[in-house]
């Protein structure tokens, strides 16, 4: 007798959950789908105004459209100066790891050489990616400035924020230091200006 009431009441929960429960199968795969149940603004998407992020539009200045599309000072500030960092890194680990293999020790021992190469490394790398960082943020400091007040961006205008930036960093070097080095990063920046236009 009281196995056939737990039967009875065994099967009124199966059937009252078989019929209740809501299922995947039931919710998604069939014709009756209701964002709603999922989250609470699912289903308002025609009532949203979207917007518009003035952040993914390339810069208007004229000349501005190269093979490096830029968006706006802020955006050549942080790629140029981030781009720099890392090769001048990755340039002085090379050079580091040239000059700690070379270099002459008193015992020949694998530790020692090792810690040679990894001293090297380290002491070029951080040189290099250092300087070449500064060396972008100066230079995208001024040719942002220089195509604001100019209106438009060009080769000159990355010519001149090349020597500004050089003449700078060599300053305090006498003035012929700093001319070489106008006219190195001035060249530089020619070049590059050069190359993203005809890319």
């Amino acid at each position: 007798m009281a196995s056939s009431s737990n039967t009875a009441n065994s099967s009124f929960v199966k059937d009252e959950f078989a019929t209740d429960a809501p299922t995947s199968s039931h919710d998604l795969l069939l014709g009756s789908f209701d964002p709603s149940k999922l989250h609470p603004m699912a289903g308002i998407e025609d009532k949203l105004d979207y917007l518009l992020l003035d952040d993914e539009k390339t810069s208007d200045l004229p000349g501005a459209g190269t093979a490096i599309p830029s968006r706006g000072w802020s955006d050549d500030l942080c790629y140029g100066t981030g781009t720099m960092y890392l090769s001048g890194l990755a340039l002085g680990g090379v050079w580091g790891l040239r000059e700690g293999a070379r270099k002459p020790l008193a015992v020949s021992n694998a530790r020692l050489r090792i810690n040679s190469i990894l001293n090297s490394v380290t002491r070029r790398g951080t040189f290099i990616g250092n300087s070449a960082g500064c060396l972008a943020l100066v230079y995208n400091a001024f040719n942002s400035a220089i195509d604001h007040f100019r209106g438009q961006h060009d080769t000159y205008g990355s010519m001149a924020a090349g020597a500004l930036t050089g003449v700078l960093y060599k300053s305090t070097a006498g003035v012929k230091p700093a001319l070489a080095a106008a006219t190195v990063i001035s060249g530089s920046a020619g070049v590059w200006s050069w190359i993203k236009r005809k890319i």
